[in-house]
């Protein structure tokens, strides 16, 4: 009776096991569910200012700002976006083996979460500040990092800021990315510029408010006001931000999907070998019957 004591043991265990992975999933889910819609919600924003930028690439002189001044790199920030607890699968292994391939004599680091942050201190790299956020970060919250990168781009104490983080495909894929933020380079957005219709109106004059609005949603131009080039200083650093800040969401969206699939891997393996286990308590406790009754039917055998 000790072997089957010992797998109704096991079993309860495992039972216990799969309540905790199967609640942690369900919390999972539902933090999931949240991150991915905060996340997919701010794309058609970042685009429309991606758009924006584009506009104003070939009416402004690149290097009147000094966040799109290419300077020789010497030393590299990255902004390291990590989770704050574990059991998310293979997320955050993924992230932090490519920092491997990063040179530890030329890169200083930025860390938000525990995980990314625990890690650089392990490995002996240099880490100037780390961060919390909460599961549901918000604008304000994440500008303050931002901010920091931002001036020590603008201080010359780096020459360019990367952003290493794990990016929200879909549920199930969530793929290490290391994207460069500064200096902003304008040919690298993700929006593809539309060919401009405007030079094939230009004999065409609007001649009412309405006119104008509708010539310029037709052509994809823009009108800027005050100035272009004030425009341009205030959505630099606005785009650095918001870039931030939309990174963060797509590691959160990215976490909470890790988590959940990892969760309801692990409740299905434990049911798994719930099953395993119980065909083994049964077969060993069916042996055991059958020594018994053959035990009782050879002393009664001899009693004879």
């Amino acid at each position: 009776m000790a072997n089957t004591r010992d797998i109704r043991r096991r079993i309860k265990s495992v039972k216990n096991t799969a309540q905790i992975t199967k609640a942690m999933e369900m919390v999972a889910a539902s933090k999931m569910r949240r991150a991915q819609q905060a996340a997919m919600a701010g794309r058609p924003y970042s685009e429309a200012l991606h758009q924006a930028l584009l506009s104003l690439r070939d009416r402004v002189d690149q290097e009147s700002h000094p966040l799109l001044v290419q300077r020789p790199v010497k030393k590299t920030l990255v902004l390291l976006l990590t989770s704050d607890k574990g059991l998310c699968g293979a997320l955050n292994t993924n992230v932090l083996r490519d920092i491997a391939e990063l040179d530890s004599s030329s890169t200083v680091f930025v860390a938000i979460g525990r995980k990314g942050a625990s890690f650089l201190a392990r490995t002996g790299r240099l880490m100037i500040a780390d961060f919390l956020l909460s599961d549901h970060p918000t604008f304000l919250q994440t500008k303050p990092i931002s901010q920091f990168c931002l001036e020590q781009f603008l201080s010359g104490s780096v020459d360019q800021v990367n952003i290493l983080y794990p990016k929200f495909i879909n549920t199930l894929v969530q793929r290490p990315v290391n994207l460069q933020l500064l200096p902003i380079s304008m040919e690298q957005s993700s929006v593809i510029s539309q060919p401009s219709k405007a030079t094939a109106s230009l004999t065409h004059t609007p001649s009412s408010e309405n006119e104008i609005k509708k010539d310029i949603l037709e052509t994809g131009e823009y009108l800027f006001e005050p100035t272009r080039d004030n425009v341009l200083n205030a959505i630099l650093p606005y785009s650095f931000h918001f870039e931030v800040f939309q990174k963060v969401l797509d590691e959160r969206a990215a976490e909470q999907s890790a988590r959940m699939v990892a969760m309801k891997a692990a409740t299905d393996n434990a049911k798994n070998l719930i099953k395993d286990l119980t065909l083994e308590y049964n077969k060993a406790r069916q042996a055991s019957i059958t020594t018994e009754l053959l035990e009782i039917t050879t002393a009664q055998m001899a009693l004879q």
